[in-house]
């Protein structure tokens, strides 16, 4: 168990490493901060994700940011949570969907969440403090601080 901790903790540090290299200021990582296997991050040009103190994002986490995605300290994350800070527009019936852009809105998650597995976070979704997020919920909205949220 202690070599398969040490393992993953050495392959988040490479991985910072390596997305700070590509993204540089767009995200940051606080102390303490780590992942098990398939982590992914997108951002996009002029975008940011922040991450604080102490995170830990289980097995096929990913943050798409078209905007901004900030995270507060000691949040964890279960396994295949997707957090997006945009969708797309469809406005116009006569043109394709993918030609139409992007709507963006910020996305901030608060100090000491739990987000259980298989949660989808949308644009414009804030989560207050000491929230969990129960497993398969999708998000979005105002979450207010100590909350339990969870789909039926």
């Amino acid at each position: 168990m202690l070599l398969f901790k040490i393992k993953y903790h050495i392959i988040a540090v490479f991985q910072k490493i390596v997305l700070k290299l590509i993204y540089r200021k767009q995200i940051s990582f606080g102390k303490k901060t780590t992942w098990r296997s398939s982590f992914k991050v997108m951002i996009y040009k002029n975008a940011c994700v922040n991450i604080g103190n102490g995170c830990f994002f289980n097995n096929y986490c990913s943050l798409n940011s078209n905007l901004n995605i900030t995270i507060g300290n000691n949040v964890i994350f279960g396994e295949s949570v997707k957090i997006y800070d945009h969708d797309h527009v469809f406005k116009k019936s006569s043109v394709l969907i993918k030609n139409q852009g992007y709507k963006a809105m910020k996305v901030e998650i608060g100090d000491n969440c739990w987000i259980c597995s298989n949660v989808t976070i949308l644009k414009g979704t804030r989560i207050g403090k000491n929230c969990v997020i129960g497993a398969g919920t999708v998000l979005s909205g105002n979450i207010p601080d100590n909350s339990i949220v969870k789909s039926n």
